[in-house]
């Protein structure tokens, strides 16, 4: 894998001054040039009813994660913004951390596409429990 534009150290930085993400432990485990792997701990908040981790946690936890690796492509460029993200659930997830591998699939000036695929810790790292799509808007450089 590929060094990113961005430190953990740096990612470590941006994420304390954000309270939603320190509230789900949000943790970044890997960030490079246009990836990036997150998880999120399971805990007894994030469940919903029926005993299963809510979409909203995994949806935060999918976009995050792209937010991460657009910057580990481009730099520290705060302002990249979700402009679309697509979510598709495919299997619950039991209680239990929650893994985001992130893939930028393009990276343009303008636009940056890429895919999160969400795994759970509980079941296995090839039971994907959750496909997210989604594209982020790059602040023109001044």
């Amino acid at each position: 894998m590929s060094q990113g534009k961005v430190t953990l150290e740096e990612v470590d930085e941006i994420s304390a001054g954000l309270s939603w993400v320190t509230q789900l432990g949000l943790k970044v485990e890997e960030v490079g040039s246009g990836h990036a792997r997150l998880r999120m701990p399971g805990s007894e908040d994030l469940l919903r009813p029926g005993g299963t981790i809510s979409g909203p946690s995994m949806m935060t936890l999918a976009d995050y994660a792209m937010y991460i690796a657009v910057l580990g492509a481009i730099g520290r460029v705060e302002l990249a913004v979700t402009t679309n993200l697509n979510i598709n659930f495919l299997r619950k997830p039991e209680v239990g951390d929650v893994l985001a591998d992130c893939l930028l699939l393009k990276c343009g000036k303008r636009l940056a596409y890429g895919e999160v695929i969400l795994t759970s810790a509980a079941l296995g790292p090839d039971e994907v429990v959750a496909h997210c799509t989604a594209t982020y808007s790059i602040p023109p450089q001044r």
